[in-house]
């Protein structure tokens, strides 16, 4: 076990997962991931090795027959999953924001509908806010549901939806004026949808299609599509929350979750990007004795190792002060924007230390390298982030004068 990023206070039973965790990604995960991204190939027996496991029902109830554990448990998971491959750990987050919104904010019979099914992986969750013609701005989303008699009409397109092939239930965020008056601000008129459809490509359900993958510079492996939603008929039941107007609040609590998998991500990316370096350092040697003993590269060492115990401890100080049912959002942001930054700085510098062989397809740097920037925009950018800390921190430290 490595002596960085270490979490004290864990449970007997948090220790055995991680433990669990760790050796799966090892003997797993590390071994194959770099080939099945060379080849965008879907690890369906590496989702089958965690299906297995029991992760996709780790924060799920044990009334659902998950395994009812903390965020923090969840997060700490990710990390591992992401220090073998990033991708793998897209998977799984999409999936854990849609159960966590449904065990937050479903009706009774909307969780014992879908809970039971996710915990077990047999259902597969997908969520969808953004637009091809917005990026952060939640507000200017213009897909549309129209109430028509006991269902619901959808229509427009969606951006950016992780699992949109592989997944049977996505939670998608429109419009629905229908009893918001005109003049409502646009946060208060949006609605989540629970929209079941089979898994794969096409028309997925009738006025429902996914097209094909999108080429992506990285995250490979893992499907990122648009969903585009022509006449989607979809019964009122299936409005999350049973209520409209919700959506945007609903979604939002998702996401900030979300966000601490993101960090978590960028904790673990980091951690390997570490090991990687350090210990080609003392692999390569330069004027006579290894490259670890010149004093530049020493340097970096100590920065790298640093970045990764800092963004790992924010990480779970965010885990912990959601679980604790606290307000998180100051938090959560401060740690997705730290440790996606520090992410990047630290596989930069595991590229450098590799030099030209860091450029080459044979090192795992090189796969890392074009992972990491995904981490800069996921579940909100670096400017969004510092435009939440920025609000929070006026909040808590309001001038009285």
């Amino acid at each position: 076990m490595s002596r960085l990023a270490q979490t004290h206070g864990l449970t007997d039973v948090q220790t055995e997962i991680l433990s669990t965790v760790r050796d799966f990604v090892d003997k797993e995960i590390i071994p194959v991931a770099t080939e099945l991204e060379h080849r965008d190939e879907y690890p369906q027996d590496i989702v089958d090795g965690l299906k297995e496991l029991g992760l996709f029902g780790l924060m799920i109830p044990e009334e659902y027959g998950g395994l009812g554990e903390s965020l923090l448990t969840y997060a700490l998971c990710v990390e591992e999953i992401a220090r073998g491959w990033m991708s793998v750990s897209g998977i799984i987050n999409t999936h854990f924001i849609v159960a966590y919104m449904l065990k937050q904010h479903g009706t009774q019979e909307q969780k014992d509908h879908f809970l039971p099914r996710m915990a077990a992986g047999d259902i597969r969750g997908a969520f969808s806010m953004s637009e091809p013609a917005l990026g952060s701005d939640v507000s200017a989303i213009s897909s549309k549901a129209v109430k028509d008699g006991d269902e619901y009409v959808l229509n427009g397109q969606k951006m950016w939806l992780t699992n949109g092939g592989t997944s049977s239930l996505v939670a998608v965020l429109v419009r629905s004026d229908e009893g918001h008056p005109e003049g409502t601000a646009p946060h208060k008129s949006m609605t989540t949808f629970l929209v079941e459809k089979e898994p794969g490509f096409g028309e997925v359900r009738p006025g429902l299609t996914i097209p094909g993958k999108i080429d992506k510079m990285g995250y490979k492996g893992v499907d990122t599509t648009e969903l585009i939603m022509d006449g989607l008929r979809i019964p009122a039941d299936r409005v999350l929350g049973g209520v409209t107007g919700r959506g945007f609040y609903q979604m939002m609590d998702g996401v900030e979750v979300g966000r601490v998998n993101v960090a978590a991500r960028g904790c673990g990316v980091a951690q390997r990007a570490f090991e990687l370096g350090v210990q080609y350092a003392q692999q390569r040697h330069t004027f006579g004795k290894q490259i670890a003993q010149h004093q530049a590269i020493q340097f970096k060492l100590a920065e790298m190792a640093t970045k990764v115990e800092a963004a790992h401890a924010m990480m779970v100080n965010a885990a912990r002060k959601k679980d604790s049912g606290e307000r998180n959002d100051l938090e959560a942001g401060m740690a997705k924007y730290l440790a996606s930054e520090y992410c990047k700085e630290v596989v930069e510098d595991a590229f450098r230390i590799h030099g030209g062989y860091g450029f080459s397809k044979e090192y795992e740097i090189e796969r890392l390298y074009r992972e990491a920037p995904m981490l800069l925009i996921g579940e909100g950018t670096a400017e969004i982030q510092k435009m939440i800390i920025g609000r929070r921190l006026l909040e808590e430290y309001r001038f009285q004068g």
